[in-house]
């Protein structure tokens, strides 16, 4: 077999090459999948944790999402009996400063119950879960953020740290550190008993505000105790529109889309699968290079078989010596696949924000990539090893020429194939990129670029007006402003509103958020009716600016006047101005009203400060932090931008167009190399047709297109195959895009005339070099 490949070195190098091509990228993606499907794989009691969701209906949707009253965990667990356990947590996580000696840093976290070690598979490294909150200002902490705070000492547990400048903790667990496939996410661990104190909102059944997770007792099923969960809430408010149910852990990672309340099986499953099939199509390529060379070399083969055959050899030992030879040359190209992948999976993870390894120590590793090895190898030399068994050797021995009609029309449907995949691909890259941009360039309503969030720290809310002073002076900055929470991002809502006018039963979703003055001119925002929010709108009686949509919704004619209140409450609301709609939470979709009101500096949570748009954003920065380490000098300068963190909210999106990107542009490339090795073989069975022609004057050109014609026919044939599925595939996934694109003429043009092009200049090296060959030499070899 080594002596096959050594003499017909082009032919394996095209074949090994396309095939370690195949094996690694599909390698690379499985590899990815695997991490994807074993998200939080680690906790061993998976199959019995659940995050509480509520559904709430409004006029015109369902909010489905994981935000619990705080007081609801403890009463479930007495009151279910199929609950084991229950554990409360803070959302999301929450950054703190910390400070150990001269060093000070910030690190992001959870406030939790000491449940969460009994529930979840968190490793201790120092301490135990016993002792993990003994006191109330116990710290548990990951090893990587042992060596944040305290550097390369390794004993840490007993140790003080100060927190936020303000309280002493003591460290008294450390954990592994958590793998990066894990949904629970955090830096620290603080007893949840500290915010609940902290927080009295949480006290009330009518407000969301932390997660609740469950682990139920074994044996009893969720779909019990959702039954039970339906009405929970009403029972203490029989006036709540939220129904509970639980989301089991198994789904949390893949399957966390809903639509009406209900999961509709898609997510990030949707990627899994569809790079799983991209994977699979990248080998089948590879393994058509390999049928279509086999094929279109068998009159070089075509001797050894008459002569196997006259020396007794049956049809089933020829079959297995050639799919021997296919699985042989598909170990090599395994090898180097192998190779390919260790130089080339450092950029991978970069690409796909991950720590993948080959690990060929891992078993089950090693017996995909041999499994992939051996499925190439049979799917790549069964159809060569039926076509080249089957020669009739009196024919073979006599030096009759084959036919190889029949063969000929496999070859070309197989590299139609080829084409129809990698032009599909062309096409779903362009429109997946379309639609990013597209969303990217939504106007969102206020100004996200030059615009700086920082979280209020310190005396950052006393110091205000000293603080957005001395930030003015800088020269570098128009405007500084307050606010409760992210613009960007979803924050404080209710239903419970009530206005004149409003239908009798009706559900809305109001946005609320609370801003100084600033906040409407800092963050890009119009005043379209009315007058701006002033510092007296602090007290009595309450005035607000509200959006567009909920003036609309507040009945005809303009808003200004009209009051809205609680329900039940008698203290209303008078609408003072009116500002445009804007973008947050969901960039797809249809932002819920805002209602604005002003507040003190001591009651908000970010500042946003706005960069003049011709300054320089290095000298800006420094400026601010020379700001606040005058005016807020116990805390290290810590920023973000918005636009970073808007372009963070595509990370799926974008992970998709990355990956189609480069996929589709290896579809291609394993194409090529098997068209080239195809236009090579073509010309060398038509070297007596071209020498005749060039004697009776055919010229350069004429010849090369001779032979590019063939070829370009069957790419031109690709296209008309690949732009009805294309389209039909596109449209289908634009479809989940409430804000998305039409689908162009243009990119099926861009997509057709790029194959066409690569396909051109792939068969031209082969036709000019035939074409100039000269004719006297190629005849006299004949």
């Amino acid at each position: 077999m080594w002596r096959t490949l050594v003499k017909n070195r082009g032919y394996s190098f095209l074949n090994i090459g396309g095939l370690a091509i195949g094996i690694a990228c599909a390698s690379l993606i499985f590899l990815w999948v695997e991490d994807e499907v074993s998200f939080d794989s680690t906790n061993t009691k998976k199959d019995r944790l659940y995050i509480v969701r509520e559904n709430q209906k409004y006029d015109t949707y369902v909010f489905t999402h994981s935000s619990t009253p705080g007081v609801m965990a403890p009463v479930m667990q007495a009151e279910l009996p199929g609950i084991a356990n229950t554990c409360r947590a803070s959302e999301g996580e929450t950054p703190l400063l910390f400070a150990s000696g001269d060093r000070s840093v910030f690190a992001s976290g959870k406030y939790v119950e000491p449940s969460i070690f009994n529930m979840f598979t968190l490793p201790f490294v120092q301490g135990n879960a016993t002792s993990a909150f003994s006191q109330l200002h116990s710290l548990v902490i990951t090893e990587k953020t042992a060596t944040k705070f305290f550097g390369a000492d390794k004993n840490v547990i007993g140790k003080n740290i100060r927190v936020d400048n303000k309280q002493d903790y003591v460290i008294t667990g450390v954990l592994k550190d958590l793998p990066t496939n894990s949904t629970l996410q955090f830096e620290w661990l603080m007893p949840f008993k500290i915010y609940f104190d902290q927080s009295p909102w949480l006290k009330s059944w009518g407000n969301n505000s932390l997660s609740t997770y469950v682990e139920l007792k074994p044996g009893v099923s969720h779909e019990v105790v959702d039954k039970q969960l339906y009405n929970y809430i009403q029972k203490r408010q029989p006036t709540s529109i939220t129904h509970l149910f639980l989301f089991s852990m198994n789904d949390w990672h893949l399957y966390d889309q809903f639509d009406g309340g209900k999961k509709t099986g898609g997510g990030r499953i949707e990627n899994v699968k569809l790079f799983t099939i991209i994977a699979w199509i990248i080998l089948f390529i590879a393994c058509i290079n390999f049928m279509n060379l086999a094929t279109a070399r068998s009159e070089k083969r075509a001797r050894e078989v008459g002569v196997r055959k006259v020396l007794g050899a049956a049809k089933r030992m020829l079959v297995a010596q050639f799919i021997g030879e296919a699985i042989f040359m598909a170990l090599v190209a395994a090898i180097v696949a192998s190779l390919i992948i260790t130089l080339v999976l450092p950029a991978f993870n970069t690409l796909v924000e991950k720590q993948l390894t080959l690990g060929l120590g891992n078993p089950l590793h090693l017996i995909m990539l041999l499994a992939i090895t051996i499925i190439c190898g049979v799917v790549a030399g069964s159809y060569p090893s039926v076509y080249l068994s089957s020669f009739n050797p009196v024919m073979v021995l006599k030096g009759i020429k084959l036919k190889d009609s029949w063969a000929a029309y496999v070859r070309k449907g197989l590299v139609i194939m080829q084409f129809t995949v990698s032009i599909i691909l062309i096409i779903s890259t362009i429109i997946v990129f379309q639609q990013i941009q597209h969303i990217k360039s939504r106007n969102l309503g206020f100004n996200k670029d030059n615009l700086v969030e920082m979280n209020m720290q310190g005396d950052m809310g006393k110091s205000f007006n000293a603080i957005k002073q001395d930030m003015l002076n800088t020269g570098y900055v128009t405007n500084v402003a307050l606010a409760d929470h992210s613009i960007i991002y979803g924050g404080n809502n209710t239903s419970g509103l009530t206005w004149e006018g409003k239908p009798p039963g009706s559900q809305v979703l109001v946005s609320q958020r609370y801003v100084t003055p600033e906040y409407m001119e800092t963050t890009g925002l119009t005043v379209l009716e009315g007058r701006n929010l002033t510092v007296t709108d602090t007290g009595r009686p309450i005035r607000m600016v509200i959006t567009q949509s909920m003036e609309k919704l507040m009945g005809k004619g303009s808003a200004i006047g009209k009051r809205a209140h609680g329900n039940g409450d008698t203290t209303s609301a008078t609408v003072v101005g009116v500002v445009n709609d804007y973008i947050y939470g969901n960039m797809y979709g249809k932002p819920d009203p805002v209602m604005f009101f002003s507040t003190p500096p001591q009651n908000t949570t970010v500042m946003y400060v706005r960069i003049k748009k011709e300054a320089d954003i290095e000298k800006s920065l420094a400026g601010l932090q020379a700001v606040l380490k005058k005016d807020n000098p116990a805390y290290p300068f810590d920023y973000r931008f918005v636009d970073d963190q808007f372009n963070q909210m595509f990370i799926s999106e974008m992970l998709v167009s990355k990956l189609s990107r480069v996929f589709a542009s290896l579809a291609i490339i394993i194409s090529c190399l098997g068209l080239f090795g195809l236009a090579a073989y073509t010309a060398e069975r038509r070297t007596r047709e071209i020498g005749i022609r060039k004697v009776l004057g055919a010229s350069v050109s004429g010849i090369a297109g001779l032979i590019s014609k063939d070829f370009l026919q069957l790419v031109l044939l690709s296209c008309l195959i690949a732009f009805p599925l294309a389209y039909w595939q596109m449209h289908d996934w634009l479809k989940k895009y409430q804000y998305r694109i039409d689908i162009n003429l243009w990119v099926f043009v861009i997509a057709g005339l790029t194959a066409v092009l690569i396909a051109l200049v792939t068969v031209s090296f082969q036709s000019i070099k035939a074409a100039i060959a000269k004719p006297v030499k190629s005849l006299r070899s004949e």
